[in-house]
């Protein structure tokens, strides 16, 4: 039994040697975060990805967070992101990167890697709405076009898009939040797959293609696709003003799950985050899917480590 236990502690050490290697996450190409639904790059120093960039660069990555309007269409945001892809790669002197979205920032990050696959590694779809989210079309039940709650909720939604863009660097990107709660329902989800495909599991909740090739100039480029998400909506008790309203409106949305309801993460059904290979499904809501909020998730699973991981997979893999 002490030989065992001597075994496992010597496994043990070196297994946190290893993750603690200090190029344990120098991926081949930049990492370039893409954010969500009224997301940002940064407040204030505040970010988005709450603490993710630093853990990352503490052992070896290179790390860029995309700035792109907070609400707007896919095509746009995709745009705005590929903008911003060729800069960054020209600061770095990369020849391509790995993107790295959020929520909404999953298909704007699968739109840049179909119309340039040549400057793309990989795409990493983290809660990605990639068939679409409950949410946005039970918005659009309760508030069809042309309704006064309709235009209200889209009001406010573009007031706090343009005071998150403000407060982060000043930005005047163009927002557009009818734009963007269309694009993040079912119907042009589904719409924006069939334009753009790579990637997308052809079933209802199974995996997609994880290496898609595509010829530009006559050049072959690989383009790797993941995905994770998460599965529980109440995780932290230092989170209730966050997580009780994330479960209310799952239950609106997806029903309970004890009576059939779908899985989901409080904003997006699990089928739906689906993307690639499908790395796995996680003790963690939307918002703890980007170390939300102040880092207070679920006991026992650190965020952080999911994207070191991750960055460590894709160092593995040559990208």
């Amino acid at each position: 039994m002490k030989r065992l236990m001597m075994i496992a502690i010597m496994l043990s050490t070196t297994f946190l040697n290893y993750a603690n290697a200090t190029n344990y996450t120098e991926t081949k190409y930049p990492i370039v975060l893409v954010h969500g639904f009224l997301g940002f790059d940064d407040i204030k120093g505040y970010d988005y990805f709450y603490k993710i960039a630093q853990k990352l660069r503490q052992d070896g990555a290179t790390v860029f967070t995309a700035q792109i309007s907070s609400t707007n269409t896919t095509e746009i945001r995709g745009e705005q992101l590929l903008k911003q892809v060729k800069a960054f790669l020209a600061k770095s002197g990369a020849r391509k990167v790995n993107l790295i979205g959020h929520s909404h920032g999953g298909p704007t990050s699968r739109y840049v890697a179909s119309v340039a696959p040549e400057l793309v590694a990989s795409v990493t779809s983290i809660g990605g709405v990639n068939k679409g989210s409950k949410v946005a079309d039970l918005f659009y039940t309760v508030a069809p076009d042309g309704t006064l709650i309709n235009t209200a909720g889209a009001t406010i939604i573009g007031y706090i898009s343009k005071i998150a863009q403000f407060l982060s660097n000043g930005s005047t990107l163009p927002v557009d939040p009818v734009g963007a709660l269309k694009a993040l329902t079912t119907h042009q989800s589904l719409a924006f797959n069939k334009k753009y495909p790579a990637g997308v599991p052809t079933t209802a909740c199974g995996q997609g293609d994880p290496v898609v090739i595509s010829t530009v100039n006559n050049v072959q480029h690989k383009v790797y696709y993941y995905s994770w998400s998460g599965d529980r909506l109440v995780t932290s008790p230092k989170d209730t003003l966050i997580d009780v309203p994330l479960k209310a409106v799952s239950l609106l949305a997806f029903g309970s799950s004890w009576l059939g309801g779908e899985d989901n993460d409080g904003m997006v059904g699990v089928c739906s985050t689906h993307l690639g290979k499908v790395i796995g499904t996680y003790r963690m809501n939307h918002v703890d899917e980007i170390n939300q909020v102040l880092g207070h998730t679920a006991l026992l699973l650190s965020v952080p480590s999911l994207y070191r991981q991750h960055a460590n997979r894709l160092k593995l893999q040559g990208l």
